[in-house]
């Protein structure tokens, strides 16, 4: 007889609850999704300040699609407030969409270029820096990506774009997929060239307290542990 969520005695086969966060549409979420055959779609949120939007049912009805985007410079300036950069310079990205799981899921594989203009975390100054990054994810239909009550096996050894993403609509923005994965290839430390920078580490800063200094040299000496005395004339008697 199994025990509360999925534990189960012998043969130990576990269940893990995932529980994924969706943005609620319009700030609410419905509980049944209304009819869309007939009606337009709602709105998803803030718009992209990027977007760029591909259909699933023209992916799966040529099989293999590739797209060129390039970010205009209303979108570059939009971006660069978004990641809190100094400015974008140039974004580019080529996208293949591909047909798989039998006609059910789209995957996307993609490469992006940037040009981009960094505050250095020292001294402030601009850091002009490229970035190139590759990046991939696996859209389904909303009904085939698990809900946030659903029970599903997880396997540790899953990549993460190997786990769907659910699409709305039927419809894919592969500008935002590219500008999410700009913010992930930037610098997290940037700094102006010739400046020394080691990053931040946990500690150091209570390591940098602890450490003995030339003004401790002539004080006094640390007084000795009382229970280790003791100890010490016990040994002896």
């Amino acid at each position: 007889m199994g025990t509360p969520n999925g534990l189960a005695f012998p043969g130990v086969r576990i269940h893990l609850t995932v529980r994924r966060r969706r943005p609620p549409q319009n700030g609410r979420r419905d509980k049944e999704l209304p009819d869309m055959r007939n009606t337009t779609p709602p709105s998803a949120g803030p718009a992209s300040e990027f977007s760029r939007i591909v259909r699933a049912d023209a992916v799966h009805r040529d099989g293999d699609l590739v797209e060129t985007i390039e970010a205009t410079e209303a979108e570059r300036k939009a971006l660069a407030e978004r990641f809190e950069l100094e400015g974008i310079g140039r974004l580019t990205a080529r996208v293949r969409l591909r047909s798989v799981r039998g006609g059910e899921m789209v995957r996307v594989e993609g490469e992006l270029e940037a040009d981009v203009v960094q505050t250095c975390v020292i001294t402030l100054e601009p850091v002009p820096a490229h970035v190139s990054d590759r990046f991939g994810a696996l859209f389904a239909p909303e009904s085939l990506v698990p809900s946030e009550e659903d029970e599903i096996e997880i396997d540790p050894n899953i990549a993460e774009e190997d786990i769907p993403e659910a699409m709305t609509n039927g419809r894919i923005d592969i500008g935002e997929l590219t500008a999410q994965h700009l913010s992930l290839a930037l610098d997290p430390y940037p700094h102006a060239e010739g400046v020394a920078f080691d990053g931040y580490s946990e500690g150091e800063e209570e390591e940098e307290a602890a450490a003995p200094t030339d003004d401790d040299a002539g004080a006094d000496p640390e007084k000795p542990n009382p229970f280790a005395v003791l100890e010490r004339l016990k040994r002896q008697n």
